[in-house]
């Protein structure tokens, strides 16, 4: 992977960096001030020894040129992983875990940096996979039941409806996220001290109608979650339930007779059967 540009820090940082040698720039010194000695020792030789002018200068300059050259390839040598590392970073935080770095191994402390940058970004992506397909399969769920749910943040506006939900208001998903509460006639439904059942009137079908609330949070901050069923039909159901019981004994006594008939029935065929013997 080729070292980018390297990143842009935050507002204000810029200022306590001007302060002080940026890291490059003291590897750079540190290289400079390792080779200063024998330079100066090297030039004073040349220039107090028994040498040519020629001889000075030619070798003055090739020492002098392979100095230079040598602390800056430390330089490099030293900022160039660093770079890389930091665009490997910044790509992890921008969410693209499909890069990976070169040179990973644990038998060098600049390849155990890279294996640990590799490992961090394979388990972010593994993170992200399955927050994914979570992700997936709540929305699934949440469209095939048949009972609506809104979500709401902190200023009571919607941030997530099933479909449920659409047919009860009549209206699409896009249209309806981000409306407020009272607008969409769900305010009394956020109340905590709401009774559980509420005589609503929505578009699509009004009624009286079950409210169950709770409480979650995403990014950080409290959402509010309520689900709303129709309460007829639990309400016909259990007016039904005994007579439902009535019935099953009805139909267990008629069970018990329809066992009886067929003995009864039999015996007159095998008189007649006798008889004809």
């Amino acid at each position: 992977m080729t070292p980018g540009p390297p990143p842009r820090g935050r507002p204000g940082v810029g200022r306590s960096r001007d302060r002080h040698l940026r890291h490059e720039r003291r590897v750079l010194l540190l290289a400079l001030l390792a080779g200063a000695a024998g330079v100066l020792t090297t030039l004073l030789l040349l220039w107090t020894g028994d040498y040519s002018a020629k001889v000075r200068w030619t070798l003055g300059a090739l020492l002098i040129a392979t100095w230079l050259g040598f602390a800056s390839a430390v330089r490099e040598r030293v900022i160039r992983p660093l770079q890389i590392v930091s665009n490997l970073l910044a790509a992890l935080r921008e969410g693209d875990f499909s890069i990976r770095a070169r040179g990973a191994r644990s038998d060098d402390p600049l390849g155990e940096v890279m294996l640990e940058v590799n490992v961090l970004a394979e388990t972010l992506r593994q993170q992200r996979l399955g927050a994914l397909e979570a992700t997936v399969l709540l929305r699934k769920v949440m469209e095939e039941i048949d009972i609506a749910v809104f979500a709401f943040d902190g200023d009571a506006r919607l941030r997530l409806v099933n479909r449920a939900g659409e047919r009860l208001l009549l209206q699409p998903s896009e249209r309806l996220l981000g409306s407020g509460a009272s607008v969409l006639g769900l305010e009394a439904c956020l109340r905590a001290d709401a009774a559980p059942i509420l005589d609503l009137a929505f578009p699509g079908r009004p009624g009286r109608w079950e409210v169950r609330r709770g409480t979650f949070r995403q990014g950080g901050l409290s959402h509010q979650l309520a689900d709303r069923h129709a309460a007829e039909p639990g309400l016909r159901q259990a007016r039904q339930a005994p007579r439902h019981g009535s019935r099953a004994e009805q139909l267990a006594g008629a069970d018990q007779i329809d066992r009886r008939q067929p003995r009864t029935a039999h015996r007159p065929n095998a008189k007649a059967g006798r008889l004809g013997g």
